[in-house]
C-alpha cells in the first residue's frame, strides 16, 4: 500500500480524483443554475448553453482545487 501512495503518484492522484469530480459536480452547478434561471423567467436553450460552459469552468476549479488539498493531506503522512 505505501508503494501506491508514494509522493512520486502525488500529481496523478490528484488528476485523477479531479476528473473523478469534475462531471458530477458540473452536472450539480448547471442544474441549480437552470433552475434559478427559470424561476427568473429565462427559458431558452442559448443560456443554458452559457450556464452549462460556466458549470464547467466552475466544476473544473473546484474539483482541482480540493483534490491539491485532498491529496495533500493524505500523501502528507
Amino acid at each position: 500500500m505505501s508503494e501506491i501512495l508514494s509522493q512520486d503518484y502525488a500529481p496523478l492522484w490528484t488528476v485523477a480524483i479531479a476528473l473523478a469530480l469534475f462531471f458530477p459536480v458540473r452536472k450539480l452547478i448547471w442544474v441549480m443554475s437552470v433552475r434559478r434561471a427559470e424561476r427568473d423567467g429565462e427559458h431558452n436553450e442559448e443560456r443554458r448553453q452559457k450556464l452549462k460552459r460556466r458549470a464547467g469552468i466552475t466544476a473544473a476549479l473546484l474539483s482541482y482545487i480540493f483534490a491539491f488539498f485532498y491529496t495533500g493531506i493524505l500523501f502528507k503522512g
